[in-house]
């Protein structure tokens, strides 16, 4: 439901721009709302998540997420766009901090690394909503009538499985709300950040590398992007059987050396089919780092499950935000290149740090 409400959303971005009357650099201004939402509700999220359950929180966050849609569907001028945005920001991260608790509830009670496979259900749902969106547009279905239906879909969806949720236990009214984490928890964040700081970098740049430094034919420029989102998508199903043959830690030190792998060679040998291979190893490196993460975080003990996911999400997530404009920084001073080199030797610290991180097993 989380993938098919933001893929719904993004998949309309070029309409919206084009109905707002939005340059590129307005839009860039405007998009920012969506990530400042996420990041102000991050504190809050982890009290909320632990006060009163994962369950009611998944579904109160659900509903806020998918009528949020709808309501960007309504927008007429730049003001209301930002501000939805924000809510619509707010409301993605309760879902991810709320619905990452619960699987941490489920994985414990499977005994195993499940939750890479849960990562991979909201890359699938983003493949999905994409795919609906196109289908819609193709029979001219408007924008507003678009996120009415996935809305309706995402309520029908809610009423169908909430019954499935753990109630899991609540904690009492005297639980502060900001908690600072402790160093393991500090050191499970940074991981996250260098992995996010990766795949930010690849959502954003990779198109933009492929055109400017491979220059493959143009039909051939969305390659490197499509090769790097297939093998993340695809790693997160056979994610969790890897963890389970050869541990947590393992697999993360091997996500890290995959990503400084991959865009070594992007970079070393930028050519279309090298290029190609080193995009579809970073896809692999970055599949698992975040589900492995949350899942330690969740299980660390040292504070409620609800708050040490916001704690490490608060870390990691400004990985996202400051990777991709830390690449077009370096790109505009050097060169793309040096770009993608400094973001491989952010993937390969996260091998590093997982060697220290008392945490993973």
């Amino acid at each position: 439901m989380a993938g098919l409400c933001f893929s719904s959303w993004a998949s309309r971005i070029p309409n919206i721009k084009t109905l707002l009357h939005l340059n590129d650099a307005q839009l860039g201004n405007v998009l920012f709302a969506l990530p400042v939402g996420l990041m102000a509700s991050l504190p809050i999220s982890g009290w909320m998540v632990t006060r009163f359950g994962s369950k009611v929180m998944v579904i109160a966050g659900l509903i806020l997420y998918a009528a949020t849609l709808s309501m960007l569907g309504m927008v007429s001028t730049v003001l209301q766009l930002v501000i939805t945005l924000f809510v619509f920001g707010l409301a993605a991260n309760l879902v991810n901090i709320s619905v990452n608790t619960q699987a941490v509830l489920v994985e414990s009670s499977y005994g195993r690394s499940i939750m890479a496979s849960f990562h991979g259900a909201w890359s699938l749902a983003g493949f999905t909503g994409a795919a609906i969106a196109l289908g819609l547009i193709s029979i001219g279905i408007t924008l507003p009538v678009h996120f009415y239906i996935m809305t309706l879909l995402v309520f029908v969806l809610i009423v169908l499985f909430q019954k499935n949720l753990f109630a899991a236990s609540k904690a009492p009214a005297s639980q502060p709300v900001f908690v600072k984490p402790d160093k393991l928890l500090l050191q499970l964040g940074l991981i996250g950040f260098f992995g996010m700081a990766s795949e930010g970098a690849m959502f954003d740049w990779s198109g933009v590398y492929f055109q400017k430094i491979v220059q493959p034919p143009a039909v051939l420029v969305p390659l490197g992007f499509t090769a790097f989102m297939s093998t993340m998508a695809g790693g997160r199903f056979i994610g969790d059987y890897v963890t389970n043959r050869i541990g947590r830690k393992r697999t993360l030190q091997i996500s890290g050396i995959l990503i400084a792998s991959g865009l070594g060679i992007a970079v070393a040998f930028p050519s279309l089919v090298t290029a190609t291979i080193g995009f579809l190893l970073v896809g692999f490196g970055v599949s698992s780092v975040v589900p492995l993460v949350y899942a330690a975080a969740g299980r660390s003990g040292s504070m409620p499950a609800g708050m040490a996911l916001a704690a490490v999400s608060s870390v990691s997530f400004l990985g996202f935000l400051l990777g991709p404009p830390m690449i077009g920084w370096i790109a505009e001073t050097a060169n793309l290149k040096y770009s993608f080199a400094l973001i491989a030797v952010l993937g390969f610290c996260i091998t590093l740090l997982t060697s220290k991180a008392k945490l993973i097993g």
